[in-house]
């Protein structure tokens, strides 16, 4: 017997969320795997909103302990520790790559899953011999963000609190930093904002930030050509790069929605709904990855 849990928090067409929801799926796929839970989404709130299917008697409270343990672990995921970015030779990363290969348990299983979504060796650039990285990555140590050092802060660090307000309530960003930039609200382009931006407090959602990370693994890279490839990425000429998915309005486990993320389908510049809804596919949303400066931010996600 199954129930189901909204996750009122967490909106579709926002990058973040969208990836906040996937880690969350993942983390208690990885806590409980004899449990099948499931996630589809659903018309509420004025958006589209994510709902876990959960073992019966599964309440808030149990979803948000499991989902603790599973960040602890993830601050000492080696995939995680052997280094503060993604900015490093291939060689350095195919060391760390054999490393998390090399081990037998549950956590290189983890480590091993994010290391293939981080880079690939294969494809580094030819003068400064450094891997070639995720479409994910938004930035590389400038200013003192470090993309993997974030994530070691955010798994080990953040709270119950900030996963319940995360999930289960309306945002605030009221949490200080560490941001990984992939939520809309972290543009802060001085034309976009009523206030020069350097002198406004960052303020963001710690607890979906933290989630976030743990949907990265979904999103594998792999060498096309002379260039590195992200699952759910297209670079169009002339136009930039951008992230497409699919939202899903029937309940489907963790391997089913793996499949759907790396739909080629997703990536024509009109996707075809017609054949899409014969999956279960309800909406497809398209962020475009902008790049100001050092660093990488993404646009709300408009239909497609």
């Amino acid at each position: 017997m199954t129930e189901q849990l909204t996750l009122k928090g967490l909106d579709a067409s926002n990058p973040l969320a969208f990836l906040a929801a996937l880690g969350t799926l993942r983390s208690l796929d990885l806590a409980w795997p004899e449990a099948a839970v499931r996630l589809h989404w659903e018309r509420a709130d004025s958006g589209l909103r994510p709902l876990l299917t959960v073992p019966q008697g599964t309440d808030e409270e149990r979803v948000l302990d499991a989902l603790i343990e599973q960040l602890r672990r993830l601050a000492e995921n080696p995939a995680l520790t052997f280094s503060n970015d993604l900015a490093v030779p291939a060689e350095a990363f195919r060391k760390a790559a054999v490393h998390a290969q090399g081990q037998a348990d549950s956590t290189s299983q983890a480590a091993a899953a994010f290391i293939a979504a981080f880079a690939c060796d294969a494809v580094a650039d030819a003068k400064t011999g450094i891997v070639a990285d995720t479409a994910w990555r938004t930035m590389s140590g400038a200013g003192h963000q470090h993309f993997l050092g974030f994530m070691r802060s955010l798994a080990a660090e953040t709270s119950t609190d900030h996963l319940r307000a995360a999930l289960f309530a309306a945002w605030k960003y009221s949490d200080p930093p560490p941001s990984l930039r992939w939520d809309p609200v972290d543009d802060r382009r001085y034309a976009l904002r009523w206030n020069e931006p350097s002198g406004d407090p960052i303020r963001t959602v710690r607890g979906a930030n933290a989630l976030a990370v743990q949907g990265l693994p979904l999103f594998p890279t792999q060498p096309a050509g002379n260039t590195l490839a992200t699952t759910g990425f297209t670079r169009v000429p002339r136009q930039g790069t951008f992230l497409t998915w699919p939202i899903w309005e029937h309940p489907i486990p963790l391997d089913v929605i793996r499949s759907l993320l790396g739909l080629r389908e997703l990536q024509a510049e009109g996707p075809s709904h017609q054949g899409l809804s014969s999956m279960g596919i309800i909406e497809v949303f398209r962020s475009q990855r902008i790049t100001q400066g050092k660093y990488r931010n993404f646009t709300q996600g408009v239909p497609v």
